[in-house]
């Protein structure tokens, strides 16, 4: 009886936290000061923003959080930061990666920082095999009770890999990233398990994956502006794709910006348009990624004023 009680109760949890990740999923900066070191000041108003606007699922140390440049150390920092600051009011689902060692260690952290689940980076390792990334995502699986989301970075991840690991019973939701529709729908289908299928890749090609089976998008552009990413949702869940490519024209300037130099201006972008915008104090990007040219910065001017957005 008690164990058909503690079951009720943590499919309860997951059908919570799997509502709100049919939503606008946040992928938060981490703001830096001009020494390069964490603004926590900037952070919490970045994470207040979301927050105040009705976000109810953000992501710490996400790519747009510029992970991969922070220290394993800092990463527990801004996890533990981040959700102390959320307190309860929106999910947060902390990025997790590196080594699958690293990447338990970062998952452990995010349960004791008391994280509602983790998101699993893809490793950035150069040689990657189905069996290898099975066994990547059951030992970071063993490490922790929290809900999982995959983050799918490559075909290399295939579909038969995706039905076997999302029957990992803290298997949640999986990221797509690989802006391939035949290959997201070929993953739809082959996991039998109910998990949610969230676009990876922003607003842009949300319209695409939700007709091929997505319930969810991420976005960093909600960092500087939530309203057209809550009208891309309103328009995706109510079936009515004329306005969901209105607001994808309205918004596609922004998002091309961030995808030039293959997609090296990604966090470049949302950063410069955040500090133009007064939500951060410095538009400090670490290496590899740096700062725009400043044509690029006209061009983001440009748009904040054709979006009618001015300094806060």
């Amino acid at each position: 009886m008690i164990q058909h009680l503690k079951k009720k109760v943590v499919e309860s949890m997951v059908d919570s936290i799997q509502s709100k990740l049919k939503g606008i999923n946040a992928i938060n900066v981490t703001p830096f000061n001009d020494q390069l070191e964490i603004d926590w000041d900037s952070l919490k108003k970045n994470v207040e923003f979301l927050l105040e606007r009705g976000i109810e699922a953000i992501y710490p140390c996400g790519n747009t959080g510029e992970f991969y440049a922070l220290t394993v150390e800092e990463a527990k920092q801004v996890t533990r930061f981040v959700t102390e600051t959320i307190g309860k009011r929106s999910l947060s689902i902390a990025g997790v990666g590196y080594d699958a060692r690293t990447a338990s260690e970062l998952a452990e952290n995010a349960e004791k920082a008391g994280a509602d689940g983790i998101m699993v980076h893809q490793p950035v390792h150069p040689y990657i095999l189905p069996a290898g990334m099975i066994a990547y995502y059951k030992q970071i699986a063993s490490s922790t009770s929290l809900p999982m989301v995959l983050y799918i970075r490559s075909e290399q991840v295939t579909h038969e890999v995706l039905a076997e690991v999302s029957e990992l019973p803290n298997v949640v939701a999986v990221k797509y990233a690989v802006n391939h529709p035949p290959s997201f729908r070929k993953a739809v289908e082959a996991v039998k398990k109910d998990i949610v299928w969230i676009c990876g890749t922003a607003e842009t090609w949300a319209p695409t994956f939700y007709a091929a089976g997505a319930e969810g998008f991420t976005s960093g552009m909600v960092n500087v502006d939530t309203k057209r990413s809550f009208a891309m949702l309103e328009a995706l869940q109510s079936g009515n794709y004329p306005q969901a490519m209105a607001v994808w024209n309205d918004v596609l300037p922004f998002e091309e910006l961030r995808e030039a130099n293959k997609n090296g201006n990604n966090v470049s972008v949302v950063k410069e348009a955040m500090y133009q915008l007064g939500l951060i104090s410095s538009s400090a990007v670490r290496p590899p990624i740096a700062l725009l040219q400043q044509h690029e910065k006209q061009r983001v001017s440009e748009i904040l004023k054709a979006w009618g957005l001015t300094h806060h």
